[in-house]
């Protein structure tokens, strides 16, 4: 008797439902929106794309940075990564590293008035339905444009045990344990204090060579690596400072995941492993010189996502589809392969003639869909947003109107045990644009995004909105009269749910 009024009410209450947002639909007679990751880098060292300058007022560095999430979901990007950790300093508040230099020109100073810059990106950030993955350089202490004076908690002056002149450049000695330590709890503070979605980490490791006399400058780290042998240590300095590395990337995963296992963790390290591989390509060892076994780190799965940065054309002896074919070869853990593509490299419009090897738009546009050719779940990740904004050689124009035409939804991450969102509430109503969808979330995992579908006759047109909005409204073609709304639910994980139908009134 129990168990016969439990399904008696339970029936109800799914008609009750249905009567309310429609019938649950076969996916198959819906269009899936397209699946690929498009993201742009937002620089801050050295001011490259935010803050434009030093010493902005609080009100233009909000405005400036607003902007190019405004730009990145006109360009139908969906995601940002935003450098917040350039030189052992902050583009947040934290108790652990000073002010960056980069906000207000004055390292260790805050923002006044007042505001988190990190706090801010976030907020904007999913408010427009983008991802927002933190930038970290783990090891670069100072670099040679640096301008004001250290501040007194600043690694160079508080922890100068652990940190090496190096040409220009200070860096974090990888071989010294406290180098380790502070990076570690960094970027634990961070995940552990933001609502992020991705950390990620670029191609400095140890440093790129300097040369003095004509010859390759070793790094010093003499002291460090005769303290590691007096420790028992037995291998070479070579394979040493490799395993140095190795150990940043996987305890970095692992605190990641300890904290919060939906942050996705990413590197985009240099985009040759090791000349010769495949063959015919010719460059820069990052194993030899670097020190860093990227490929290591992607068949071990210490990632969840790789963006190798392959700042060439697609032909030639570091030729794009050749590196981007065998880093997917390598991806035995099957994450995902997101590459690191060149808009710096793009000829500027205002070029006549062209810049010195710049490439025309339609290079990068092309690697794009080689992309998707290549790599089973796609995406893309530019550097860096700056370039894409200034629109060089019509880049902006045409990614809109050709690879970028329509919206795209993340890859889905499927191996860190994320859920669907269940099934929406929806009611939809025609309105002089086309039909206005009111949205309301079921139960289960909360909605990151809204995949709105509307049908006109044989004609289905899509729109992506970011899970905090209430209604969407689809713009439809002119004469054009909705006939039926399709509406689910992703996570942030890219983990959709059920497809519910609703009316349209």
């Amino acid at each position: 008797m129990i168990r016969a009024t439990k399904r008696a009410a339970a029936m109800l209450a799914a008609l009750m439902l249905q009567n309310w947002c429609g019938a649950a639909l076969d996916a198959a007679d819906v269009p899936a929106p397209p699946r690929e990751f498009r993201a742009a880098w937002i620089a801050t060292v050295a001011n490259i794309d935010w803050p434009t300058k030093k010493g902005l007022p609080v009100a233009d560095q909000k405005a400036e940075l607003v902007h190019l999430l405004d730009e990145a979901v006109k360009l139908r990007l969906n995601a940002v990564i935003l450098q917040i950790r350039p030189s052992a300093d902050a583009l947040y508040a934290s108790k652990l590293e000073p002010w960056s230099e980069y906000l207000n020109g004055t390292m260790g100073q805050a923002p006044e008035p007042f505001y988190d810059p990190l706090a801010f990106a976030v907020e904007e950030a999913h408010r427009r339905g983008l991802h927002l993955h933190v930038w970290f350089n783990p090891y670069r202490v100072r670099q040679s444009g640096a301008a004001s004076e250290p501040s007194p908690d600043h690694a160079s002056r508080s922890m100068p045990e652990a940190v090496r002149e190096y040409g220009p450049y200070w860096w974090f000695d990888p071989g010294e344990p406290a180098a380790l330590e502070r990076f570690l709890a960094v970027i634990t503070d961070v995940v552990r204090r933001y609502d992020i979605d991705g950390v990620h980490i670029d191609d400095y490791f140890y440093p790129y060579p300097v040369n003095e006399a004509g010859k390759p400058k070793p790094f010093p780290d003499d002291e460090s690596y005769a303290r590691a042998q007096q420790a028992g240590e037995t291998l070479d300095r070579d394979d040493w400072r490799r395993q140095n590395c190795d150990r940043l990337v996987e305890a970095m995963y692992k605190a990641v995941k300890a904290e919060k296992p939906w942050v996705l963790v990413g590197i985009s390290p240099f985009g040759i492993w090791r000349p010769g591989h495949p063959p015919g390509i010719q460059g820069l060892d990052q194993f030899a010189v670097l020190y860093a076994d990227a490929r290591k780190w992607l068949r071990e799965g210490w990632v969840d996502y790789f963006t190798p940065q392959l700042y060439w054309q697609i032909d030639g002896p570091q030729s794009y589809s050749k590196l981007l074919r065998w880093w997917e070869e390598q991806n035995v853990k099957h994450r995902h392969l997101w590459p690191g593509n060149g808009a710096h490299n793009v000829r500027r419009s205002a070029d006549v003639p062209p810049a010195r090897n710049a490439w025309p738009a339609e290079e990068l546009l092309r690697q794009v869909e080689l992309t998707r050719q290549i790599v089973p779940q796609p995406g893309n990740v530019f550097f860096s947003m700056k370039c894409l904004v200034d629109n060089r050689d019509g880049l902006n124009d045409k990614m809109r109107s050709g690879v970028y035409a329509e919206p795209a939804l993340i890859p889905e991450i499927d191996w860190l045990g994320g859920k669907p969102p269940g099934a929406p509430r929806v009611a939809a109503k025609r309105n002089g644009r086309g039909v206005a969808v009111r949205l309301q979330p079921g139960k289960g995992e909360k909605p990151w995004q809204w995949v709105v579908r509307v049908r006109a006759g044989d004609k289905w047109t899509t729109t992506i909105a970011a899970g905090v909005e209430k209604q969407a409204v689809v713009s439809l073609a002119q004469d054009a009269k909705a006939d039926e709304v399709a509406v689910s639910a992703v996570s942030r994980l890219g983990i959709e749910g059920p497809l519910v139908r609703a009316e349209v009134k």
